[in-house]
C-alpha cells in the first residue's frame, strides 16, 4: 500500500534519515521494498564510511529476477516531516523494474504516492528506450503520469518530442504536439529541424498493440510542410512484421497507362504471412499480386501469383512478337527449401506463366528470371547431400524461353539430372604403399524436347515468315559454311557417365613435385528420337518456313532409338619443379609446369554424335592443365596428349604483386578429339584443333591495393595474332571506385559465331560527400560494327556502340535515401530486331515510414537490328 512504509518507519530511524550528512563527494545506497514505498530508506549510511554495509546492499540488489527490490543512489538525501516528502538531491538515480530514473533532484510524496524528478531528468526503459525531460511527475512504479518537454530516443535511433507528455496504464503515451522522426539531431541542437519529421496535433503511442497513430498530421522537409493527412497510423519501430498497409508503387508504360498499387500486409502467424497488391492501371484495367511466405522449423518457403484479364490487349504487339491475343495474363511462382537433416536439402522453384512476355510487360519481379539479355525462367526440384569430401546432387529441370526468338518446343526439359561424387584417401600400408587419393564422379542425365534445334553454320539463316527463328537452308552437318549445327534433340537423349580415377603426389628431394595418375571413364548413351514433329511457320503474306525432326537424323548417325557405350581409360604424369628466389625488391617463385597423358587413340566401343552438354568449350590457362578440357560428359579426349607451361609470381614487400601462367598443349599421337566434329561442331575453332595449339597465357598486376587488372590471351600458334582477349580491372582510389572489363573473340563460323565479338564495360562510383554518390555505367556492343549493313538495316555505328547504360545519383543517411536513376538497355521486342527500352526510376525512402517508387519506361521504335 502506498504510504505504509514510511509509517512504519521508526522515530530513531527518521532521526538518523534527517540527520544524514554525508561528507562532500559521498554517495548514498539502500535497497527498498516495492510494498514498502519509494525512499523510505532506513539505515543509511555513506559509501566512503561503511564499505561492508555498502557491499551487503549491492548484493541484495544485484539479482535482476527479484522485481520488488528498488536502489536509489544519491548525494543527499532529505525528509520533509511537514510535507511527508523524501528526496534524492543531486546526481540521483532510482532503479526499479530494469528502469533508471536520473535527476538532479527526485521526490517521493508520500500523500500521493507520486515521484517527481527536475533538473537535467532522464528516464531509462527497460527496453532502452531513453526519455528526456525538463520534469517528470510519475506514479510510484513509473508506469503512469506526465513529462514535460520531452525528447524520446528508442533503441531503433528514432527520435520524439513533445511539450506535454501523458503515460496512461503504462500501454498508452499521448504526445501532445508531438514530433517524430527518424533523422538525428544536429549536434546538441535540437531547435533546428531534422531532414524530415512528422509533426502532429497528437501522437499516440499504443504499446499493446505496438502502434503509433497521428492526428492532423504534417510531413515537413526541414521544416517546411509538403504534406498533411488527418490521420495516419504506423507500427511502432520496434516491430519488424506486422499487419497493415505497405507503401504504394508508382509506375507509368506506354501500354499500360499510368499505375498506382497499394500493398497489404497481414502478418498471420509469427511464422506466416500474406501480402496483396491490387494494382489499378489506366489502360489494362486491375492487376492482382499476391504473396504467401511461411517459416519451416527447418526451412521456408513462399508462393507467388499475379494475374490480369485486360481491357486493351491490342496495347502489345501481336504474336509473334507480343500478347495482343490474350485477355487473361498471369503467373505462378514459388521457392522453398527444407533442411531434411544435417546435410541434407530439399527445395524447389518453378515459375508458370500465361504468356512468355508477362513478366516484361508487367515489370513483375521473379528470382527465377535470368536476365533480358539471356531472358528465361528456370523451374527445378532439387534433393542434396553435402559431405565433407563427397556430394550427392539429385535434380530436375524445365527451362522456358522469354525472348521472342525462342520456341518452346526446342527448350530442353532435363529430369533426372544426377549427379555424385566421393573423394577418399588410401592408406599406403593398407595398399602395398600405393597410397594417394581415389575419386568417383557419376553423372546421369536424361534430356527431352518436343522440337529439334538447329543453327546455321556461318551467317545465320532467319525463318521466312517472320526472320524471328534460326533455321538452315541444308540440314546436312559438316564444317562447311551453309550447312548445320544440331543444338538440341527432338525426343529422348538419357546418358550415364562414371569416372574413376587415382593420383599421388611425391616430392623428391631436390624440391621436384611428381603427380602420376590413372584414370576410366565408361559413358551409356540411350536415344529415342521423335522424327515425326514439325515446326512450321507462316505469316499472312503467306511466306513459311518449316522445321522437321526428321532433319536430325543425319546428325545422329540415322539412328532414331540406339544404344550406345564407351570406355575411355588412360594414365599419365604431372611434374612441378618450384623455384624461389628472395631479392631486395620482392620474393620470386618460378614453376615449369609439364604434363603428359595416354589414352586409347580411339575410344573403346561407339557412343552416338549427340553433344548436349559439352557444346561450351573454352581453352585457356584455366584449362591447360585439365586432363579432359570438354565442359560436359558427352565428349572426352582421345589419344596421347603433352600440356606444358609455368607460372611465376613476383612479390613485392607493400603487397603488391605480378602474376604470370603461359603454356600450350601438342597432341602426340592418336585421334584429336578437338578436330572431330559432332553434331554441334563442338572443338573446331576453339584453339586445341590442330596438333600443336594455339599459346594460352593470363597475367595478373597488381601495382597497389588500390588497383589491379588481369589480361588472358589466346594467340594463334603461326601467327600469334589474338583469338582471344579477356581485360579485367578494379579499383579504389578514395571517393573513386570501379571497374572494367573487355573481351575479344575471333570469328567462328564453324560454330556459328560468324564475325567477332567484341565488347567493352564501364562501371564508376563516386562518393561525393558522406551522404552524396554519384555513378554510371555502360556497355558498349563493339561486335555491331562487323554485321553487314543488309542485316542489321542500317549503316555501320562504329565500335562504341551502346548496348546499354545508366546514370544515377542520390542521398543517404541515416534517416533517408533518394536516389533517381536512368537506364537505357537494348531489348529483344519482336519486329525483327532489338529495340531500345529506357526506364527513369526514382526512389525515395523515409526509414521506418515508408518506401516510394515512380517509375516511367519508354522504348525507341526504331528498328535496331538483330542479335
Amino acid at each position: 500500500m502506498k504510504g505504509e512504509g514510511p509509517a512504519r518507519m521508526e522515530r530513531g530511524e527518521r532521526r538518523a534519515a534527517r540527520g544524514a550528512s554525508p561528507r562532500a563527494g559521498a554517495r548514498l545506497r539502500a535497497v527498498l521494498l516495492a510494498g514498502a514505498a519509494l525512499f523510505a530508506l532506513a539505515p543509511l549510511v555513506p559509501h566512503a564510511a561503511a564499505a561492508p554495509a555498502r557491499a551487503k546492499a549491492q548484493k541484495q540488489a544485484a539479482p535482476a529476477s527479484d522485481a520488488d527490490k528498488m536502489v536509489v543512489e544519491a548525494n543527499e538525501l532529505r525528509q520533509d516531516d511537514t510535507k511527508n516528502t523524501v528526496s534524492a538531491v543531486g546526481d540521483a538515480r532510482v532503479y526499479y523494474k530494469g528502469r533508471v530514473l536520473e535527476a538532479d533532484e527526485v521526490t517521493y510524496d508520500r500523500n500521493t504516492g507520486r515521484v517527481t524528478a527536475r533538473g537535467n531528468a532522464k528516464l531509462t526503459e527497460a527496453d532502452g528506450t531513453i526519455l528526456h525531460g525538463a520534469f517528470f511527475d510519475l506514479t510510484d512504479d513509473f508506469r503512469d503520469g506526465f513529462i514535460e518537454s520531452l525528447r524520446a530516443e528508442t533503441t531503433q535511433k528514432t527520435f520524439m518530442s513533445s511539450p506535454h507528455v501523458e503515460r496512461i496504464d503504462d500501454a498508452t503515451t499521448v504526445f501532445a504536439k508531438g514530433v517524430y522522426t527518424a533523422c538525428k539531431a544536429c549536434g546538441t541542437d535540437y531547435d533546428k529541424p531534422p531532414l524530415w519529421q512528422v509533426r502532429a496535433k497528437r501522437i499516440i503511442h499504443n504499446n499493446d498493440e505496438q502502434m503509433l497513430y497521428f492526428r492532423d498530421a504534417s510531413l515537413e522537409f526541414l521544416g517546411v510542410p509538403v504534406a498533411w493527412t488527418p490521420w495516419m497510423s504506423m507500427p511502432d519501430p520496434s516491430v519488424t512484421r506486422k499487419s497493415g498497409v505497405l507503401s504504394p508503387t508508382l509506375l507509368a508504360r506506354t501500354e499500360l497507362g499510368y499505375g498506382f498499387g497499394l500493398p497489404i500486409f497481414w502478418a498471420l502467424a509469427p511464422d506466416y504471412d500474406l501480402t496483396v497488391t491490387p494494382t489499378y492501371l489506366s489502360k489494362q484495367g486491375f492487376l492482382g499480386l499476391a504473396e504467401w511466405r511461411q517459416r519451416l522449423d527447418y526451412g521456408s518457403y513462399y508462393i507467388r501469383g499475379a494475374g490480369i484479364d485486360q481491357l486493351k490487349p491490342s496495347a502489345f504487339p501481336v504474336s509473334p512478337w507480343g500478347a495482343a491475343d490474350y485477355h487473361f495474363r498471369g503467373s505462378l511462382e514459388s521457392k522453398g527449401e527444407y533442411q531434411l537433416a544435417d546435410k541434407w536439402k530439399f527445395g524447389w522453384q518453378f515459375t508458370i506463366l500465361s504468356d512468355k512476355w508477362f513478366l516484361n510487360d508487367y515489370n513483375i519481379a521473379s528470382q527465377t528470371l535470368s536476365s533480358n539479355y539471356i531472358s528465361e525462367v528456370t523451374s527445378t526440384a532439387y534433393l542434396t547431400g553435402q559431405g565433407d569430401r563427397g556430394f550427392f546432387d539429385l535434380r530436375g529441370y524445365h527451362f522456358e524461353g522469354l525472348s521472342t526468338r525462342d520456341i518452346q518446343a526446342q527448350q530442353t526439359s532435363a529430369y533426372p539430372t544426377f549427379d555424385y561424387n566421393r573423394t577418399f584417401d588410401v592408406d599406403p600400408a593398407k595398399s602395398y604403399g600405393i597410397g594417394g587419393q581415389v575419386e568417383a564422379d557419376f553423372n546421369l542425365s536424361s534430356l527431352s524436347a518436343w522440337a529439334a534445334s538447329f543453327q546455321s553454320v556461318g551467317t545465320q539463316v532467319l525463318d521466312n515468315a517472320y526472320s524471328l527463328y534460326s533455321v538452315c537452308t541444308n540440314y546436312v552437318p559438316g564444317r562447311v559454311a551453309g550447312t548445320c549445327l544440331q543444338r538440341g534433340v527432338g525426343g529422348v537423349s538419357t546418358r550415364a557417365s562414371l569416372n574413376l580415377n587415382w593420383k599421388r603426389q611425391f616430392i623428391d628431394e631436390a624440391g621436384e613435385v611428381w603427380t602420376p595418375f590413372v584414370f576410366a571413364r565408361f559413358n551409356a548413351q540411350s536415344l529415342n528420337l521423335n522424327t515425326t514433329n514439325t515446326l512450321g511457320f507462316s505469316n499472312s503474306s503467306g511466306a513459311n518456313s518449316v522445321i522437321s525432326n526428321a532433319y536430325q537424323l543425319p546428325f545422329l548417325s540415322n539412328a532414331e532409338n540406339a544404344a550406345y557405350g564407351a570406355l575411355n581409360p588412360g594414365f599419365g604424369l604431372e611434374y612441378r619443379y618450384p623455384f624461389f628466389s628472395k631479392t631486395d625488391f620482392g620474393a620470386l617463385t618460378l614453376s615449369p609446369i609439364g604434363q603428359i597423358i595416354v589414352r586409347p587413340n580411339n575410344q573403346i566401343g561407339t557412343y552416338a554424335n549427340a553433344n548436349l552438354d559439352a557444346q561450351s568449350l573454352v581453352f585457356d590457362e584455366s584449362t591447360l592443365f585439365a586432363w579432359d578440357k570438354f565442359s560436359g560428359y558427352d565428349r572426352f579426349e582421345t589419344g596421347t596428349r603433352l600440356n606444358y607451361g609455368g607460372e611465376a609470381t613476383l612479390s613485392f614487400p607493400q603487397g603488391s604483386y605480378i602474376n604470370l601462367v603461359a603454356g600450350q598443349s601438342y597432341q602426340l599421337a592418336g585421334t584429336n578429339a578437338y578436330a572431330t566434329p559432332d553434331a554441334a561442331n563442338v572443338g573446331l575453332s576453339s584453339g586445341l584443333d590442330t596438333r600443336l595449339s594455339d599459346y594460352v597465357g593470363a597475367v595478373t598486376l597488381q601495382p597497389t591495393t588500390f588497383f589491379s587488372i588481369t589480361a588472358k590471351t589466346r594467340l594463334d600458334v603461326d601467327t600469334f595474332a589474338p583469338k582471344r582477349i579477356d581485360v579485367i580491372g578494379v579499383y579504389s582510389f578514395g571517393a573513386w571506385t570501379g571497374g572494367f572489363q573487355y573481351a575479344s573473340y575471333a570469328a567462328q563460323p564453324e560454330i556459328g559465331y560468324y564475325v567477332r565479338r567484341q565488347g567493352l564495360t564501364l562501371n564508376t562510383r563516386y562518393q561525393i560527400s558522406e551522404n552524396y554518390w554519384a555513378q554510371g555505367n555502360v556497355t558498349f556492343d563493339m561486335s555491331r560494327q562487323f554485321y553487314p549493313a543488309s542485316l542489321i538495316g542500317y549503316s555501320n555505328p562504329g565500335p562504341f556502340a551502346p548496348a546499354a547504360f545508366g546514370v544515377g545519383a542520390g542521398y543517404k543517411d541515416d534517416c533517408t535515401t533518394v536516389s533517381l536513376n536512368f537506364s537505357s538497355v537494348y531489348q529483344d521486342n519482336g519486329n525483327g530486331g532489338l529495340t531500345r527500352n529506357k526506364t527513369i526510376l526514382l526512389q525515395f525512402e523515409l526509414r521506418t515510414l515508408g518506401e516510394l517508387k515512380l517509375s516511367q519506361t519508354f522504348s525507341d521504335v526504331q528498328n535496331l537490328g538483330t542479335q
